[in-house]
């Protein structure tokens, strides 16, 4: 088990990593309280699973989280709403996921995103970087903290 974790922390480090603009300049992960760190910020995808740069049509997706735990955002072409905990450590749980229903060019990619948030359970902070991995510890995605 303590292996698989070490694989796991050491290929996440290196999609993040890897997604710096400067990568010889990788900091140790941030102590987060409660999600923190996460919170009061706009997150713009950058990658969907460990590689996938996003390509979507009009507006790149994002996400805000109030330190009310409430989610706003965009999956690239419907508005976001949702609520977020974090339940210990790491963890985090995105609830009641909703979105307006507009007629997207392309609705699979929209999907896609909405996906990777109903499906995110623990998130990793590095620099300007928030990824979101699934329970069984596999990258769903990458955001970037907007400017």
């Amino acid at each position: 088990m303590k292996k698989m974790l070490l694989i796991l922390a050491l290929t996440t480090m290196g999609l993040v990593a890897g997604c710096a603009s400067d990568a010889g300049s990788v900091a140790p992960l941030q102590d987060d309280k409660k999600g923190a760190a996460v919170m009061e910020q706009r997150w713009n995808l950058l990658l969907l699973g460990t590689s996938e740069r996003w390509r979507g049509d009009g507006e790149t997706p994002w996400i805000e989280i109030g330190s009310d735990g409430r989610l706003s955002g965009s999956n690239g072409c419907n508005r976001l709403m949702g609520e977020v905990s974090f339940p210990e450590g790491q963890r985090i749980e995105i609830t009641r996921l909703a979105s307006t229903r507009m007629a997207c060019p392309n609705p699979q990619n929209s999907q896609r995103v909405n996906q990777l948030l109903e499906n995110a359970y623990r998130y990793l902070i590095d620099h300007d970087r928030l990824v979101l991995l699934g329970p069984n510890g596999r990258v769903l995605g990458g955001f970037r903290r907007g400017k």
